[in-house]
């Protein structure tokens, strides 16, 4: 039986799959300004604790799984709402990212909570602390669909241990190991890949 992926790894896959398989082979995450913010951010939410305000309750850092889909992780904000039903909230410190990979990691959530509390989710949250707004994100049939696809994506990276091409497009300014990965330096690229001709997706 396959290892669960972290949900964390999704979004990276879900983002950039060379993003993750660095992370995941070469045991690198590199680190810079959006980074630190990030962590700066989900460390003020966890650190908040449990609480309940007008009939919803709010878990923090509430330990995630769904055996069946082979994914783990950590939630940053689960609101119990009056009726019972779940709302996973995952904060970002920056805008809008693109190609769904917040929007996957979220979605990831919901469907470990759906496992292990027999319930049905058909939203959550994603609250940008830049703007200090939350934005709503359906849990459509394509999003599932796309959270699986990043956890099969990752366990493909597992098993053959090889780097997949770069993006090299608009992604790259974005990321915390544009160094290490060097995007657009000359290199070897497989017969027919072109980096260039990868769209970014809006989201």
């Amino acid at each position: 039986m396959d290892d669960p992926i972290n949900l964390s790894l999704l979004q990276h896959y879900a983002f950039c799959p060379r993003q993750a398989a660095i992370n995941l082979l070469e045991q690198n995450f590199g680190e810079n300004a959006l980074v630190a913010r990030g962590n700066q951010t989900h460390e003020r939410v966890h650190a908040g604790g449990n609480e309940g305000r007008g009939g919803t309750r709010t878990l923090r850092a509430l330990p995630l799984y769904a055996l069946r889909h082979g994914i783990t992780g950590q939630s940053d904000v689960i609101e119990v709402l009056p009726d019972g039903s779940y709302r996973p909230v995952e904060y970002k410190s920056g805008r809008h990212k693109p190609r769904l990979a917040d929007e996957v990691q979220l979605c990831a959530q919901a469907i470990c909570l759906e496992e292990m509390f027999a319930v049905v989710i058909p939203l959550g949250y994603i609250y940008h602390a830049a703007s200090h707004k939350r934005r709503e994100v359906p849990f459509t049939p394509e999003l599932r669909q796309a959270v699986l696809g990043a956890r099969d994506g990752v366990r493909e990276l597992l098993r053959s241990g090889t780097l997949p091409p770069p993006a090299a497009d608009d992604r790259c300014q974005l990321c915390s190991l544009y160094d290490d990965c060097e995007p657009f330096a000359p290199r070897d690229f497989p017969r027919g890949y072109d980096p260039f001709s990868t769209a970014l997706e809006d989201g």
